[in-house]
């Protein structure tokens, strides 16, 4: 950290520090989807050369940093695919440009990934599609071993694309089972779903099913169709979360559903909005049971709507979520994507939309942070979003929030701080994600819960500062797997110049 700037972050903390409480929560989810299906957002396109990719990825996570995000959700299984060597399903044609080629020379995308956010204290939510099993399958040049060629009989044709059927048995197995080899192999910090389940709806079109209701439907044959459906949805689910508990207790399992539960014209809980598909009615994803029953242990409903939209106000179904989060932390998936100076709708002309939805959020409860689609919309810095986002809504740095459905992890205070040759210094705390390091006025008091106090969060146990000033104090924490900050170690008080 060059002196200026080392400075410069103090002037703000304790020039603004006041301020940091009321406007920056000290434990706020900050994410970013990055979608790798279809090359969305990486890598820029299928078959760029490994040292290309890795420096997209790099670029790409340095932004997001700068922009103040502490997480990001990362597309592994795009279509019953990888993005990283998996013994189960073929590398991904957007990565080489052809289904089941590995990278050459080898490397495995997710490792590298892992390895890059946490070397700058960032999260790494491992994002997979549970149902989905080839992308516009029509034109799609499958691995003679993808599992669609391999037993075809698991999946449906809807619509452009090719679906697992839900409602067999081995369709649930088969997704766990995938699940839990990422969970036990890599460095991941959660698992998350988006939000196709059943596919949404294409008019005048069934979903071929059938065969399988009249097969595995049982109690809810022959007139409970949806019933059946919600029931096959809640299943996989739940026994994925098993899948994930046994393996790594500590590790969060979360869903971003589509942003609306159910319309209140057809159910008196569901939210003022008039949506014409529902998470309920029409992907048969019952997110409220699997919140009620700790099945998950987050929720991120996709608000991707302005604030005043007739049909699906933003303000109106963020309201809602906070009401039915069942305790669970609760980040809004925001449309960051839609911004444009010559949208349709004004709001989206002006990237103070999503500046204005972000305050809103800190308004509401329980409202633990938020989450942005998609990453390539920082890339393009569309509007100036991500200048908005430093100098107005981000500046302090904030730690990801717990979850209430795991044990937390404790850890000893870091212990033996001392300022040697230019750096401080602490002893390696075992099994620690990160240390925060907090910087206060000698006569000040510690108080941790002081947002504005937060020096930086490094996963290295030593800080260089390489700047001259006296009359300070630090203290540094521990953060577990299950972001639970430790107490404080003795303060080292700096009164001298480096």
């Amino acid at each position: 950290m060059s002196k200026k700037g080392f400075i410069g972050i103090l002037l703000v903390l304790f020039a603004f520090g006041a301020l940091a409480k009321k406007k920056s929560p000290k434990r706020e989810m900050r994410a970013v989807w990055v979608a790798t299906v279809d090359n969305i957002d990486w890598p820029s396109k299928s078959g760029l050369k490994v040292d290309e990719q890795k420096k997209e990825l790099i670029a790409l996570l340095d932004q997001h940093k700068k922009n103040g995000m502490n997480t990001i959700i990362f597309q592994i299984r795009p279509a019953t695919d990888a993005f990283y060597n998996s013994p189960y399903e073929p590398w991904s044609q957007w990565l080489s440009g052809e289904q089941g080629i590995a990278p050459d020379p080898f490397y495995d995308p997710l490792q590298f990934a892992v390895e890059e956010c946490h070397k700058r204290a960032m999260e790494l939510h491992a994002w997979m599609n549970p149902y989905r099993a080839v992308f516009l399958y029509k034109n799609a040049r499958t691995d003679p071993n993808h599992i669609t060629n391999t037993k075809p009989e698991l999946f449906l044709k809807y619509g452009k694309h090719k679906y697992f059927n839900p409602g067999l048995p081995e369709t649930r197995d088969y997704v766990s089972k995938v699940v839990g080899d990422v969970v036990r192999r890599y460095d991941i910090d959660a698992i998350h779903f988006d939000d196709y389940f059943y596919p949404y709806k294409i008019k005048g079109k069934a979903f071929p099913d059938s065969l399988s209701f009249v097969n595995n439907g049982k109690e809810f044959y022959p007139d409970r169709l949806d019933d059946w459906r919600r029931d096959n949805v809640s299943k996989v689910i739940k026994q994925i979360n098993d899948t994930i508990k046994s393996i790594k207790p500590w590790m969060p399992f979360g869903i971003s559903p589509f942003g609306v539960w159910r319309n209140k014209s057809v159910d008196k809980k569901g939210s003022r909005t008039k949506a014409g598909q529902t998470n309920y009615d029409d992907l048969y994803a019952d997110v409220l049971l699997w919140l009620k029953n700790d099945w998950i242990d987050y929720v991120a409903p996709q608000i991707y709507w302005h604030i005043g939209k007739k049909v699906a106000n933003y303000r109106t179904i963020a309201k809602w979520w906070n009401r039915n989060s069942y305790g669970k932390p609760c980040y809004i998936g925001h449309g960051v994507y839609r911004l444009n100076s010559k949208s349709r709708a004004e709001a989206w002309q002006n990237s103070d939309e999503i500046i204005t939805q972000l305050r809103l959020n800190r308004k509401l409860k329980r409202i633990d942070g938020s989450m942005f689609f998609s990453s390539k919309s920082f890339m393009n810095n569309l509007l100036q979003i991500n200048e908005k986002l430093q100098f107005q809504i981000y500046q302090k740095l904030s730690l990801i929030p717990e979850y209430k459905t795991i044990t937390p992890i404790r850890l000893s205070a870091p212990q033996k701080i001392v300022l040697s040759d230019g750096y401080l210094k602490w002893d390696q705390v075992k099994n620690a994600k990160c240390y925060v390091v907090y910087v206060f006025n000698k006569k000040d008091k510690i108080q941790l819960s002081r947002v504005g106090s937060i020096l930086t969060i490094t996963t290295q146990p030593k800080l260089k500062l390489d700047s001259g000033f006296k009359n300070y104090k630090y203290v540094i924490t521990a953060i577990s797997r299950t972001n639970t900050e430790s107490n404080a170690s003795k303060p080292l008080d700096f009164l001298g110049e480096l």
